[in-house]
């Protein structure tokens, strides 16, 4: 009797069968992994949108803080002035709001008389860009502390006042 050679169709059955076990195992993993760190780049992000907005405020005391996200960007090459402070890269301080970066959409709202008076505070604010790229909106204003919410369906309308980001959990 000869001998044959290779695999029977049952062998690679079974072998089928276990990539697709620890492929349904893994993939979740991954994902879940996946909108922890757009998570963690999201609320990092509205840190640096923090900190440039209040940056703006000192360097530009007439105009006090950001009345939007674009104030503080500029198209490259960038001039420094108050209506393109240069502080954020094209991307994060585009010339549109929102801003797309990190599976994340960004918005800044000046609150005040806006010009001339100057604006008296400022709410940033960031949304997933889908169900798969996060679970948490972010916002927050001059205090400088980072709040979040849940999402339900994302992206959610925008916390476009002090009073509304204010209430919520701080990061």
């Amino acid at each position: 009797m000869q001998k044959q050679k290779g695999f029977s169709l049952i062998e690679l059955l079974i072998v089928v069968a276990i990539i697709l076990i620890i492929a349904a195992i893994a993939i979740p993993n991954l994902l879940r992994s996946r909108m922890a760190a757009n998570e963690s780049a999201g609320a990092q992000t509205v840190r640096t949108v923090i900190s440039n907005s209040l940056l703006y405020s000192t360097t530009y005391p007439a105009f006090g803080y950001p009345a939007t996200i674009s104030v503080l960007g500029g198209a490259i090459p960038c001039t420094a002035n108050s209506a393109t402070a240069c502080l954020l890269d094209a991307v994060l301080g585009c010339a549109a709001q929102p801003c797309s970066r990190d599976a994340y959409l960004y918005t800044v709202t000046g609150i005040g008389a806006g010009a001339p008076a100057p604006n008296t505070d400022f709410v940033a604010y960031a949304t997933p860009t889908g169900p798969n790229a996060g679970n948490k909106n972010f916002c927050a204003t001059s205090d400088g502390v980072v709040r979040y919410v849940k999402s339900t369906a994302p992206p959610d309308a925008a916390l476009v006042t002090a009073a509304t980001c204010q209430p919520l959990l701080p990061l």
